[in-house]
């Protein structure tokens, strides 16, 4: 079967049900795991790869979004020529991927016209039920439900423990500025860990808030993890957090809990890896129990 990805989270759960080989592109962004480096890039985006600080990427965002409707060019000439039997895409968010729409509309042009199939996840459970869609369109169904039952044993594993401690206050922001608290799946991974993000509304998407809201909301535990950012990108803006007004007040500054994640690859994608996000969580919400996380991973900053 010819499968082409156009985003990274479906490139994840193709990889994890055993079918890279299956794999004849990728979006420009997909870089896990490694052996999908060498694939052929369906998707383009101007301001992949910047250095521009958080606020201008919001701002153009926002201006490309509104002028034209989308961030990313779709190579159809290749995708005419590698003639995929199935598009892997979505329409849960327009800020991650080309737009659904584009999509469908471009795979009736072709001849024969692959199948379109669409991940929109908006809690994790709706993840682990794409992982069983994505499954069932490669053909690999019972494999994919070995994934999920995996997945899930990992979870309940780490439901189990946290239970055992009490609650910790916590943010999880995913953009610094201007700050977004998160949602989606987001809020479900942190009470899974054994936390209670104070902002985030799960099932709803990431919204910009005031810096007030998130210094009044005092969490015992901040976790940074900026959509597409490694721990390096989010790193270089920090500063702008650690410059707001009440920084030092929060209580999870003084308690030297405040940590900055890898949100690229264990927050962002609605994946197998959303399993190691809630582990990841966990040693961040209660290290006296569950440890620290790797420093690839998450990393602790001094206030």
């Amino acid at each position: 079967m010819r499968v082409v990805s156009l985003l990274p989270a479906a490139t994840e759960i193709v990889a994890a049900l055993g079918r890279t080989g299956d794999l004849v592109a990728v979006s420009h962004e997909c870089d896990f795991p490694p052996e999908v480096a060498a694939k052929p890039r369906a998707t383009r985006c101007a301001i992949h790869g910047n250095a521009l600080p958080s606020h201008e990427i919001d701002q153009w965002v926002r201006t490309e979004l509104q002028d034209t409707g989308t961030l990313y060019t779709l190579d159809e000439a290749l995708l005419r020529d590698l003639a995929p039997d199935v598009i892997l895409t979505q329409r849960l968010c327009d800020v991650c991927a080309v737009g659904y729409d584009s999509v469908v509309a471009f795979a009736a042009s072709m001849t024969p016209a692959p199948r379109v199939v669409n991940l929109e996840p908006m809690r994790l459970g709706d993840v682990f039920q794409d992982v069983l869609n994505v499954g069932s369109a490669l053909g690999a169904l019972p494999e994919a439900a070995e994934v999920v039952t995996e997945l899930q044993a990992r979870v309940n594993a780490v439901k189990r423990r946290a239970a055992l401690r009490a609650r910790r206050r916590c943010v999880l922001l995913e953009w610094i500025d201007p700050p977004f608290r998160t949602g989606h799946w987001g809020p479900d991974l942190v009470a899974l860990a054994g936390g209670a993000d104070v902002l985030g509304v799960a099932g709803t998407k990431a919204e910009a808030v005031p810096w007030e809201a998130v210094r009044d909301a005092r969490p015992e535990v901040l976790v940074v993890a900026c959509c597409g950012y490694d721990i390096a990108r989010t790193m270089a803006d920090l500063p702008i957090l650690q410059g707001r007004g009440g920084w030092s007040t929060i209580p999870a500054v003084e308690r030297g809990a405040v940590w900055i994640a890898n949100g690229s690859a264990y927050f962002s994608r609605p994946g197998p890896r959303l399993a190691d996000s809630v582990e990841l969580l966990a040693q961040c919400l209660h290290p006296e129990v569950f440890g620290v996380p790797e420093v690839e991973q998450a990393v602790r900053v001094g206030g």
